[in-house]
């Protein structure tokens, strides 16, 4: 009898430690305050589709539809939603490691604005509880160690210091799993975070869409691949070789309203914009479903970011009419949720565009904050955009006093930038800015030679940078206004090279269009 005594005592503890290890994980997962609820489809076509994605991982087989689904939103940066995805796993299956790195990977947003404190401790988190497992892999270890990689330190280390440890990282995996079918996948992810902004080659970029193209052709259901393929070549005299993926991505993922929008990153490059008004159309209409679905209060911020892009594409299209008609229902908004960065550029290049790109300068010198109750201070770039759009307003309806006024606004939003972590792009934008209106300041004074030192000082700073990926472009190319001020200057023929030099960097631009006509034709006389 002692055998059978002695093995059902060993079934009782080994249970009984079981019972305790999971306990242990789900206290640990109670801890994390995860995003839960049904998942929200909103898209163009009836029914739940975010693409195909296989990721393998030692995930329960009942639960392998909700894993890969939340990788498939994770690539169409579907944040929330995938968090909710990895949540219903560990709620099944606690043990379960690379869910936990799934909500890691939700708060990184590498694309994004940092991640807050709170997601960056949330990450951080998730990442002790997949480390503690024990059932995983030595590949599904080394994925969590690569997202460890951004979280670890970021009380010591800046934001893109643990973006490049992320990127090394997953370089690694890439390497070491020539099998891994996702791991090329992320780790085109982590070279398009860590490009650097000044290069100008775009070797990261151009890294990662050699990896990605190949596959694409394999794998043309996969929704980061075609994503990912936008974002690295979303760059002057690259984005055609995006364009395939361009036109695919929204059909691949239908039901995700940052899909729906991003094919307009090319389109806009390309100066296609009747593409670029149905992808933002459809994008803005995917964010309201989105909104009431999940029970927002007021708007989605997704829907600002699509209604910017397609203000701008109707005015390149010479349709004033419907740019007005989204302006005046912007107007109308007065709550958004969250109410980030992206939604206070869309609030003040909205209007900002609709003056400027139709010359109302009346209409630009009297352009007012709106909503008045939203936290502008906290977002000196997007405020500075109101004022740049006012003091070219003033300078136009002679007002050079008023000019002036503005021009310091710009002055102080521009040492508020160029003191804080992560705004080094933004403070250069307002530099351009600053440049700009002092250079038609000095032409309106008469001292026709200092306007276009400044002019030309301003159009090189800005060719010398990106665009955020946040906006479809600068309120009014410098080199634009460079040309422009050559044609009053009674110097069409150099106008003509600064028009044409624009129109490489802003296709189909239609002032830039007007601008090189008018400049041809004077060239011409």
């Amino acid at each position: 009898m002692k055998p059978i005594i002695v093995l059902a005592t060993f079934a009782f503890l080994f249970a009984v430690s079981c019972k305790s290890k999971n306990q242990t994980e789900t206290l640990a997962a109670a801890s994390l305050n995860l995003k839960r609820g049904d998942i929200i489809s909103c898209g163009p076509q009836q029914g739940e589709s975010f693409g195909t994605v296989l990721f393998d991982a030692t995930v329960p087989a009942d639960l392998k539809k909700e894993f890969n689904t939340g990788i498939a939103l994770l690539h169409s940066f579907e944040y929330d939603e995938a968090e909710k995805m990895f949540a219903k796993v560990i709620d099944k299956e606690p043990a379960c490691a690379m869910a936990y790195w799934g909500v890691a990977m939700s708060n990184f947003h590498p694309l994004w604005d940092p991640p807050s404190p709170a997601d960056l401790r949330k990450g951080m988190q998730a990442v002790d509880i997949a480390r503690s497992i024990k059932n995983k892999t030595k590949r599904e270890s080394d994925y969590i160690a690569a997202i460890a990689e951004f979280y670890e330190h970021a009380d010591q280390l800046d934001h893109r210091s643990r973006v490049l440890n992320f990127e090394k990282a997953m370089e690694g995996i890439y390497k070491s799993y020539p099998g891994d079918k996702e791991a090329p996948v992320f780790y085109a992810l982590a070279l398009n975070a860590a490009a650097e902004i000044t290069d100008k080659t775009y070797s990261r970029q151009k890294k990662a869409f050699g990896l990605l193209e190949p596959i694409f052709k394999k794998e043309p259901l996969h929704p980061g691949i075609a994503h990912y393929i936008i974002h690295n070549m979303d760059y002057p005299g690259v984005a055609e070789l995006a364009l395939p993926a361009a036109r695919k991505y929204a059909s691949i993922a239908p039901s995700s309203a940052h899909a729906q929008h991003m094919p307009s990153h090319i389109f806009t490059r390309l100066g296609l914009w009747d593409e670029c008004i149905k992808s933002n159309f459809d994008a803005m209409t995917s964010a309201r479903c989105y909104a009431e679905q999940a029970k927002i209060k007021g708007h989605w911020d997704e829907e600002l970011h699509a209604l910017d892009y397609l203000v701008y594409s109707y005015l390149q299209n010479n349709n004033d009419a419907k740019a007005r008609e989204y302006l005046d229902y912007v107007r109308t908004i007065k709550e958004v949720s969250p109410a980030n960065f992206k939604v206070f550029y869309a609030f003040a290049a909205i209007p900002a565009r609709y003056a400027l790109e139709r010359k109302d300068w009346k209409q630009a010198a009297e352009l007012k904050f709106y909503p008045a109750n939203f936290a502008w201070n906290d977002f000196p770039w997007q405020k500075a955009i109101i004022h740049f759009a006012r003091t070219l307003g003033h300078l136009h309806l002679d007002n050079i006093p008023a000019a002036e006024k503005e021009l310091d606004t710009l002055h102080m939003l521009y040492d508020v930038l160029k003191d804080k972590k992560n705004k080094a792009n933004e403070a250069a934008q307002v530099s351009v800015q600053i440049n700009t209106s002092q250079a038609w300041i000095e032409y309106k004074k008469g001292n026709k030679e200092k306007a276009l030192e400044l002019m030309r000082a301003a159009a090189t700073a800005e060719d010398a940078m990106e665009k955020h990926p946040v906006t479809p472009g600068a309120v009014l190319p410098a080199r634009e206004l460079l040309g422009e001020m050559l044609l009053a200057s009674d110097q069409p023929a150099l106008a003509v090279n600064e028009f044409e030099q624009n129109l490489k960097l802003h296709a189909n631009r239609r002032n830039g269009l007007i601008g090189l006509n008018k400049a041809k034709a004077a060239a011409n006389k």
